[in-house]
This record gives C-alpha cells, structure tokens and sequence, in this order.
C-alpha cells in the first residue's frame, strides 16, 4: 500500500511538472532565418497544442493557415515556432498580435554572415513527428548569442505556487490537528467505554458461570 501511495504521489508530481514546462514561458537566444503560412492540417493527436479553432485565422478546424518562423541557435541546431494568437483562453497570454509579431520576425531575419540575435519568448514543446511547434509570444533583439534573460515571471508563477502549497499545507495541519485528532480520540475513548461495559457484562456472566 505505501509503494501505491508513493507511485501516485510521483505521477501526480510529473504531471504537475510537464503541465508547468509546456505552459510557463521560456527564452530562447536564436537566429531568425525565415518567416512563412502554411496550411496546417491539425488532427486529433495534436489538436491540444494549438489554439482554438475560433482564435486567429482558421480555415476550419481540421486545416488552418498558421505563420511559422524558423530560427537558429548559436550551436547551428534549428527550431521552428508557430506564431498563434492565443485569446483570452488557455493559456492565459492574450495574444492577439500575431501578425505584428509576425512582421517583427521578418524584419529580424539575418544571414550567417551578418547575424542579428533575438531573444524569443514562446512556450509548449516541440515534437516532430506529431507536428507539434512552441508558440512565440514575443520578440526582441539582444546584444548577441551569449545574453542573459532572467525568467521573471516563472519565477513569480513558481515562488507564488510554493507560497500557496505552503499555505494547504498549513491548513491542512491545523484543520487536522483541530478537528480530525479530537474526533479519533473521541471515537476511541468511546470504544474503549464500550469495551468497558460490555468486558464487565461479560465478567458478571462469568460469576454465574462459576456459581453454576
């Protein structure tokens, strides 16, 4: 039962870990090499990592026109971000400037050569073999490949979800040493009351048992 216990506590905990991965904003330093739309065909497998059919453009829900901006990192690797407005739905970015952004990424874009560094901000993973893209949220150019970007606000997100499981968990203490302790003595004193009648009942038997 303890090894149940324990396996439950770690699946819940990964599942609290990869939602707060996927959701929470990351930076990335990167090259933009290239701006474009595409007709994107979203299916079932990986419709939860888009917007909503109703936000931006959408062609119908199965096939959208979707803007993608294709970058670099310092290290030569690529990656590839979809530009979605993401609403007033989850998550709660309120991006509605998808096209600005879209015009800021193609203004950014530079060569090998003459490279311009940005720093992007998006969230969500990239997985593709299910077409699956991270969601730039914005756009600003930096100094160069080895600038510093301090997550502000993961760490607040983190640091005020920490202050609230601190507080369940107060509460929780007090809510059971005030109300759940008292009641299992309770109910254990009147066990033991019970016990106490009945053993005497049983002993008074056991006298005219013995008479007999």
């Amino acid at each position: 039962m303890q090894k149940m216990k324990w396996a439950v506590w770690i699946v819940v905990i990964l599942f609290v870990a990869a939602f707060l991965h996927y959701e929470l904003p990351r930076h990335d330093i990167v090259r933009i090499t290239n701006t474009y739309n595409r007709l994107t065909t979203v299916g079932s497998e990986n419709s939860w990592a888009y917007a909503s059919p109703d936000t931006g453009t959408a062609e119908s829900t199965v096939t959208r026109d979707i803007r993608f901006i294709e970058a670099v990192f310092p290290d030569n690797s690529v990656i590839v971000y979809r530009n979605e407005d993401t609403g007033w739905v989850w998550p709660p970015y309120f991006k509605y400037d998808s096209s600005n952004l879209q015009a800021v990424a193609g203004n950014l874009k530079s060569t090998e050569a003459a490279p311009k560094w940005v720093s992007v901000t998006h969230y969500g993973w990239r997985f593709p073999f299910l077409s699956i893209y991270p969601n730039a949220v914005s756009i600003k150019e930096v100094a160069g490949p080895n600038a510093t970007i301090i997550p502000y606000v993961t760490i607040v997100v983190l640091a005020a979800l920490a202050l609230l499981l601190f507080m369940v968990r107060r509460m929780w203490l007090q809510f059971w040493e005030r109300m759940v302790d008292p009641a299992i003595a309770n109910a254990e004193e009147a066990q033991d009351r019970v016990k106490g009648f009945f053993g005497r009942i049983g002993a008074w038997f056991a006298t005219w048992r013995r008479k007999s």
